[in-house]
């Protein structure tokens, strides 16, 4: 059966309902697809979920960093209750979704659909045709050349866990193993995490990476680096990683292993090239400035998707959707604009980033100063307790722009914000201290960085 749509949007994460209502509520006819449960990544297996387990992680470690300074309770983590506290966020989400859609006036359609023209999608038995067709969807996690992957537990698998095991073993070294490292670690796990390069988190300042790690480390993490993952073998009492840390051959064993090694998009099997799609399998559909497909004007892409449509992130896939919602109903005239995104690290404390790294500023023949200091001294972390803080902020000589700014401490993920909105609208140092902000508070210590 074929049925014929203004738009067929592939996915229904941020970045598609943000093109989907818009041009519902312009008139068009509207399908929405997914083979997985209404929601998206964020919602449903990523961001939303994950933070609930963080809050846990977070109270504990509060009450640690406190004891002896007014504060006498130890607490602990109930693994199952914070997941079935966990699970109130994220179970009403699908039905949730799908009956906004349909109150919309949005068709809804369950499955993986896969390209049979420019603009016709097969669903099963149904054929979707589209004047335009947005991909716009989920990452999943890229396929990793090892003997024994398929022993590999995943981060969306992981947030399901209803109980937690005694040893985890992680691989890779990026946000998903740190994050969850620090979680388990405060639920009494061990954990070890197995990075193949030198230096982990290699999207965030490598100083602050460097403090990071060693409170990773205080905290009973074991932080293996420069060790390739050659397999892993599953014997009767345990899972046995093989790894090779700096070409010394070692055994881990483990009671599960999580891959934390990187997503990719999940386009592979969507058969893009029947649409005349040019893609990239690790980054996305090629798109231009204006997140249409290079090479089948009819197609968009956003989010997760896109090769070129900003770092993957829940608001930068919401804004990419905004953007190719505009495009779609007005025609191209709004470009998408990634300056000043920030991004965190949501370890205890957070580690956050926006701007340009140093090595980037250099790169680019910039003329800066950095300022740069550990504050585990200052009111801010005393108060909580917290002995690894610091930052650094570069400032362009001449202009007095703000170029990058990098903070690890309580509130990091929070106060880095103040900085993406200065960077995004080119404010100047002069300006954020002339700010007058709430005191005592993270947000008023911006001052003294600048």
């Amino acid at each position: 059966m074929t049925t014929r749509f203004d738009l067929v949007v592939i996915g229904t994460g941020a970045a598609a309902s943000n093109v989907a209502y818009p041009c519902r509520a312009a008139g068009w006819q509207i399908a929405v697809v997914d083979s997985r449960s209404f929601g998206g990544t964020c919602a449903l297996r990523g961001c939303d979920p994950k933070k609930v387990l963080v809050g846990g992680a977070e109270v504990v470690d509060w009450t640690s960093r406190m004891r002896g300074k007014g504060i006498r309770e130890q607490l602990a983590i109930d693994w199952s209750a914070l997941m079935a506290f966990k699970r109130t966020f994220t179970d009403p989400v699908p039905q949730r979704r799908e009956r906004e859609f349909a109150k919309a006036g949005i068709a809804t359609f369950h499955g993986r659909a896969r390209f049979v023209g420019p603009t016709a999608l097969q669903r099963g038995e149904d054929r979707l045709e589209g004047r335009y067709v947005v991909i716009a969807s989920d990452a999943k996690p890229q396929d990793l050349p090892i003997t024994g992957r398929e022993y590999l537990t995943t981060s969306e698998q992981f947030l399901e866990l209803n109980e937690l095991p005694q040893h985890i073993v992680f691989v890779g070294g990026g946000y998903i193993s740190f994050e969850f490292a620090h979680v388990a670690a405060r639920a009494g796990a061990r954990v070890t995490i197995l990075h193949r390069s030198a230096r982990p988190l290699g999207h965030f300042d490598p100083d602050l990476v460097t403090r990071l790690v060693q409170r990773t480390r205080e905290l009973g993490v074991e932080i293996v680096l420069e060790a390739e993952v050659e397999r892993i073998e599953k014997t009767a009492a345990a899972l046995v990683v093989h790894a090779s840390p700096r070409g010394e051959r070692r055994l881990f064993e483990a009671d599960m292993v999580v891959h934390g090694a990187g997503r990719v998009p999940e386009i592979d099997d969507l058969d893009l090239s029947k649409a005349g799609v040019a893609y990239e399998p690790k980054r996305g559909v090629q798109v231009n400035e204006y997140l249409q497909s290079v090479s089948n004007p009819v197609i968009y892409a956003a989010g997760d998707a896109a090769a070129s449509g900003g770092p993957p992130l829940t608001p930068v896939a919401g804004y990419g959707g905004e953007i190719v919602a505009a495009n779609l109903l007005k025609g191209n005239h709004q470009k998408a604009n990634f300056t000043g995104v920030p991004s965190a690290v949501f370890t205890i404390p957070p580690l956050a980033t926006v701007g340009l790294l140093e090595e980037t500023a250099r790169a680019q023949g910039l003329r800066f100063r950095t300022h740069h200091e550990e504050t585990s001294g200052w009111y801010s972390s005393r108060r909580v307790g917290e002995t690894y803080s610091g930052f650094k902020v570069l400032i362009e000589e001449g202009t007095d722009r703000i170029l990058g700014a990098n903070l690890l401490g309580p509130q990091a993920a929070e106060v880095i914000n103040l900085f993406a909105l200065a960077i995004r609208s080119g404010l100047k140092t002069t300006d954020l201290k002339a700010a007058i902000m709430a005191y005592p508070t993270h947000g008023s210590d911006i001052e003294y960085m600048l």
